[in-house]
């Protein structure tokens, strides 16, 4: 793809909550339009929810129009066949203990591709509306936001989902890039800075506080306006819906676990309702001041078996509501927070000689009062400068335009992981049996780059290899990765395969003459390994996807 090419950027911002897109014509950079109209709705997202047809074959609906709508009185149907699909976008993230409901009969991969399906024709219709005749698959750019913790699978699962969705022609193509949310939140938050007299130099944090999950990159402010990033990437599993959550559980305690397993199969469209309606008139407009607060009463008299089944555990007795205090909101609030305030501690740590000059709140989450008071008051000592960009919520989407733009506006990042490959060197005593080769060679990690280094955005790691046999007919360049900063063998606690490679030796009487010149370059998100044989000037090349 040549970057000429281009005329028009979109970004999307495929969150686990809410998503929303953005696009610009390079003719016209600085009018920059966020979607904010869906089928009948209005705002800068819509929410990440499916809701299908039986069998799960057909989307019924998507986005504001999956969403639950309030229940008919004294309503006590099953319901459960309407059940939409949501928090998908967690099956991508590794590690998670507590995965999200998902039918047997459905798979998660074809619930992102269904679901990026239906946004990428609401995308072509607005490209197509304000530039009709635009040849969409090789005139614009799709920026993909993903999130610091994804890692080279998630990635790749979301360029072929993309691809399903027919969001590009081809699969490898140029036209589809990643930017991680924070760092595309960073761009956006550039214009800030400048107004905040922050100067070449200077170090800021960005906190993406979104639904699922809170993003922390530190970046240095460089000339010409341009971001570097100085520290490792963090990320936690603590952003707004999990006040949802524990809402749910608060409800559990004042009705009994088993009404509350009565709600998410039989009427899960009544519970979720009783979320949206807590989230609008209390998780939204709380500020943490006792004060300001009105206890909130959930009304149950339009549901009798709710009351019921919460009866005969021996809760509600003689009422039909309950009231959520002061106490019970900040204790929804507090655990999230505590967590976002020790992210930002330890990005601070990360480099504790190095004065941060801006912590920058990003991110739907990042709206909250609380949360903004509660960072204030912590760090404000020791950080001049604390503050928000006029739209937090679309500062990620806006971001991935931007970059989109001007994608040098990246110079470097932090790698999080070990890249390296195996290689093989004269056994040593220790070595483990099963790495030994029948020639008295060991089959080793070799390090190409590591964890924690800034690397420069498309610089390049170059390793010569050379065949051992002049029996020999492929050379192997298996690449493999760890979170660890370095590792001896490929078998090594915590070591995986990244991807399988090897390329074929041509016969040659003097295999001595052979050399394989190894490159990998470093893009933004993604890798590009290259080896040529500088004999016979062949080349190969494969993607990589890394976090």
């Amino acid at each position: 793809m040549a970057k000429d090419n281009i005329e028009v950027v979109v970004a999307i911002d495929f969150g686990t909550i809410f998503s929303g897109y953005a696009y610009v014509n390079k003719s016209n950079p600085n009018e920059i339009t966020v979607e904010n109209k869906w089928e009948g709705f209005k705002g800068c997202k819509t929410p990440t929810i499916v809701k299908y047809q039986d069998a799960y074959s057909t989307v019924k609906s998507w986005g504001f129009s999956a969403l639950p709508e309030k229940p008919k009185k004294r309503r006590n149907t099953n319901d459960d066949q309407s059940k939409p699909i949501e928090l998908f976008k967690l099956f991508l993230f590794k590690g998670l203990t507590e995965r999200p409901y998902l039918p047997d009969e459905l798979d998660y991969k074809k619930v992102i591709t269904d679901y990026l399906k239906k946004l990428g024709e609401k995308i072509k219709i607005s490209v197509n509306t304000h530039w009709p005749g635009l040849d969409f698959y090789n005139k614009v750019l799709i920026v993909l936001t993903i999130p610091v913790e994804f890692d080279d699978d998630a990635i790749a699962i979301m360029r072929d989902c993309a691809f399903d969705a027919k969001l590009m022609k081809e699969k490898d193509t140029r036209c589809l890039i990643f930017i991680t949310e924070p760092e595309a939140a960073a761009i956006h938050c550039l214009k800030s800075l400048e107004e905040n007299n922050l100067k070449p130099g200077d170090s800021f944090i960005v906190v993406d506080c979104g639904g699922g999950t809170v993003n922390l990159t530190r970046h240095e402010y460089l000339a010409k306006n341009r971001i570097g990033e100085i520290t490792e990437s963090t990320s936690g599993n603590c952003g707004s819906s999990h006040i949802d959550k524990k809402f749910i559980e608060f409800l559990g305690r004042k009705l009994g676990s088993s009404t509350i397993e009565l709600l998410e199969k039989n009427h899960y469209n009544i519970l979720q309702y009783m979320v949206q309606e807590f989230c609008k008139h209390v998780k939204i407009p709380f500020t943490g001041q006792k004060l300001e607060f009105q206890s909130y009463e959930v009304v149950l008299k339009n549901y009798p078996s709710i009351i019921e089944a919460a009866r005969s555990q021996g809760f509600l007795k003689g009422a039909d509501s309950i009231w959520v205090e002061f106490s019970d909101v900040r204790g929804m609030f507090d655990p999230l927070i505590k967590k976002i305030i020790d992210l930002i501690k330890g990005q601070l740590s990360q480099q504790p000689n190095k004065k941060c000059s801006a912590i920058m709140l990003v991110g739907g989450f990042s709206e909250s009062k609380y949360l903004q008071e509660r960072i204030i008051k912590e760090f404000n000592k020791i950080v001049p400068n604390i503050s928000m960009p006029t739209q937090p919520i679309t500062a990620v989407v806006e971001g991935g335009v931007q970059y989109g733009l001007q994608v040098e506006t990246v110079v470097n990042r932090v790698l999080k992981r070990t890249y390296g490959t195996d290689i093989i060197r004269r056994s040593l005593p220790g070595d483990p049996p099963s790495e030994i080769l029948p020639n008295g060679y060991t089959i080793v990690f070799d390090a190409l780059a590591g964890r924690g280094k800034q690397i420069s955005v498309n610089e390049k790691v170059v390793r010569e290899f050379k065949p051992h046999s002049i029996m020999q007919r492929s050379i192997g360049f298996d690449l493999y990765v760890t979170s660890a900063f370095n590792a001896k063998f490929c078998i090594d606690p915590g070591v995986s395969l990244l991807r399988p490679w090897e390329i074929e030796l041509p016969e040659n009487d003097n295999y001595e003459d052979v050399t394989i010149l190894f490159t990998l370059t470093f893009g933004t998100v993604e890798i590009l390994a290259t080896a040529e044989n500088q004999k016979t000037g062949k080349k190969y090349q494969v993607n990589i996807k890394y976090e």
